[in-house]
């Protein structure tokens, strides 16, 4: 018999982890603001705001207070938009996945779905121009079409025209949050120490995306990407420690989490790599979401599941 993932333990999830979370996001808006502009403050309001309404209106109804658990996503949203995004956009993308990935499945705690790459996804195939293709250059202060470095990466730029440091220090066209790699790292690391997250989802994620990329060079296939340069790229980076590791949504036992960051891993490079869009990450985060369940059943848990029924 297969157990309701939601039914499971979800003792990360806390107050505590929640104020965590979103401080760690609030820098890195705060950051975005200084590189992007004021806007990037406009899309986080318009993002709480939005996911408000809809968490109201299904708290009202249920007869239920609202929750704390509702602050995170609308954050993670904003930080992953353009940061050319319009309010509507970003009323639309968050009332979208506030909806489908949260609300219709019950709230906090009984969502399979991440909501925030919930919106993301809707947005990607409603306003592909939009989402795809209308990016700030932070140093010009232009609207560009292809100059972001996964973009760039992707269409085999020679010679790349972004180093190590540049990647980190973010200061290149990209989404809000995720163009300050070095400050997510760091972040990230405390999400870690502090135990809001569990540290086997990004480690795998990301160790996944890097083993994958070598052997396909080491094999000479010419799709494959530089490993390092991969994981510096895109929104890989913020979804690996924000997203991926999110209590909720992501698998419950250990040795789940390890097959759950590997399959986001490989499922990330193939989309980068053979499919039409970009970005992978968003799209492996919601396929593995649908997958937590079944890792969180097989057998290998049997010894996890005694221990909690005990």
């Amino acid at each position: 018999m297969i157990l309701s993932h939601t039914s499971l333990p979800k003792e990360t999830f806390s107050l505590k982890t929640m104020i965590i979370t979103t401080s760690a996001l609030g820098l890195l808006a705060l950051y975005a603001t200084t590189v992007f502009g004021l806007n990037v403050l406009v899309m986080v309001a318009v993002s709480y705001l939005s996911a408000l309404v809809i968490e109201f209106m299904f708290a009202k109804g249920r007869k239920r207070p609202l929750d704390y658990g509702w602050f995170v996503n609308p954050m993670i949203l904003a930080l992953v938009l353009p940061p050319t995004s319009t309010w509507w956009m970003v009323m639309i993308g968050s009332m979208f996945g506030t909806f489908y990935g949260k609300a219709i499945f019950g709230g906090t705690g009984k969502n399979i779905f991440h909501p925030a790459a919930v919106g993301w996804v809707f947005l990607a195939f409603a306003f592909p121009n939009l989402m795809l293709t209308n990016w700030l250059n932070p140093i010009t202060n232009d609207i560009v079409s292809t100059a972001t470095p996964l973009i760039q990466l992707n269409v085999g730029a020679t010679p790349y025209p972004f180093t190590v440091m540049a990647l980190l220090m973010g200061q290149h066209a990209g989404s809000v949050g995720e163009t300050f790699r070095l400050g997510i790292i760091v972040l990230g690391l405390v999400l870690v120490i502090l135990k809001a997250i569990d540290w086997r989802v990004p480690l795998f994620y990301l160790g996944t995306v890097f083993v994958v990329n070598y052997l396909g060079i080491f094999l000479g296939l010419d799709r494959f990407k530089d490993p390092l340069t991969s994981l510096l790229v895109g929104g890989l980076m913020f979804a690996a420690f924000f997203m991926a590791a999110d209590p909720i949504t992501s698998p419950y036992h250990p040795n789940a989490k390890i097959l759950y960051g590997i399959g986001l891993g490989v499922i990330t490079v193939i989309i980068r790599n053979f499919a039409a869009f970009p970005e992978g990450a968003m799209f492996a985060i919601l396929i593995m979401n649908a997958v937590a369940p079944m890792l969180d059943n097989m057998k290998m848990n049997k010894k996890y599941v005694k221990e909690v029924s005990a």
